[in-house]
Parts: structure tokens; sequence; C-alpha cells
């Protein structure tokens, strides 16, 4: 007789494995549908919940926390300042018509 491929065991009774893997994976797919759309419904009427999650801050939000690198800009800013007001007050206080020089002496 050739295989009757699970359905039949040697002994003549019926084997049932087939059927209970059938039934496990029938029932695992239902489980997972289910449970797909629990999680639809959920989604559904938790909408802006769910999007809160996944949006991109408010503008607000990141003024309140300073960049890094704005902070640095502006404390490259004061002290380019703070050496332009001293090259000034330096300039003010030698009188114009001076002319630097610096003397070398080779020995």
């Amino acid at each position: 007789m050739p295989e009757s491929y699970g359905l039949m065991a040697d002994d003549g009774s019926m084997d049932y494995s087939v059927h209970e893997a059938w039934n496990e994976a029938t029932s695992v797919h239902l489980v997972v549908i289910l449970v797909s759309f629990a999680l639809f419904m959920y989604a559904k009427r938790n909408k802006r919940k769910i999007m809160r999650i996944f949006s991109v801050p408010s503008s607000a939000e990141t003024l309140s926390e300073p960049n890094f690198y704005d902070t640095m800009s502006k404390i490259r800013l004061k002290q380019q300042l703070e050496m332009y007001a001293i090259s000034r007050k330096h300039d003010y206080q030698q009188p114009q018509n001076q002319a630097d020089s610096v003397q070398l002496s080779l020995e």
C-alpha cells in the first residue's frame, strides 16, 4: 500500500498529528489576527497620543535647550568683539603720527 502521508498509521488507526498541527497553526494565526485587530482599534482610538510620540518636537521645546554650536559661536563672537575693543583702545592711546619701529641687533 502506498504511503498515505500521515493519515493512516501502520496499524490502521487514524494519525491525527497532521490535524493537530493544522489546528495549532490555525489557532496561532487566529491569535495573531485578533491581536493585530486589537492593536489597529487601539491605534485608531489613540491616534493623537501615538502621533505625539513620533512627531518632531516644536521649536519652543528646542529653544529651551541651547545648542552646543550656537553657544560656541556666541562665545567666539564675544571674544572677537573684546579683541576688537582692545585693539581700538590701543590705537587711540598711541598718537597716529608715530610709526612703530623695531630695532634688531646682530651679534
